[in-house]
């Protein structure tokens, strides 16, 4: 998901170091057990807490929240599912490396290397 995308139906996040987690429920349009469910569900959001015990999110942990709605009420993943694509760990994704690798293993400059590699081999059964 691109920054495009979230921010094209998204509030304007005031310029605030810091935001109580009324505020940022507010912003989002959730409840705040929601944005503490996320939390224990999420382990890069992390508010720092104040010296009472108050949430404080930073801009970043917004921005997250940010994707993380995104993700949950329009694009429809499950909690795993967001997770792994916030990660970048889902399946498109190690799809992608796997072709990468294979590509590099098996470009056309490497195979006249890798045919003499076994034919060394298959002379050593001999």
């Amino acid at each position: 998901m691109t920054d495009a995308a979230v921010r094209a139906g998204t509030p304007e996040i005031p310029d605030k170091l810091f935001f109580k987690i009324g505020e940022v429920a507010d912003l989002l349009g959730v409840e705040p057990y929601v944005l503490r469910y996320w939390e224990t569900e999420f382990t890069q959001l992390a508010p720092k807490k104040s010296g009472t015990g108050h949430r404080l999110y930073r801009r970043k942990d917004v921005e997250l929240l940010l994707r993380i709605k995104h993700l949950l009420y329009e694009k429809r993943f499950t909690i795993e599912g967001a997770r792994q694509a916030l990660q970048g760990t889902g399946k498109q994704s190690k799809v992608r490396a796997q072709k990468r690798v294979q590509q590099e293993l098996f470009s056309d400059d490497r195979l006249p290397e890798i045919r003499r590699e076994l034919a060394e081999i298959l002379q050593l059964l001999k």
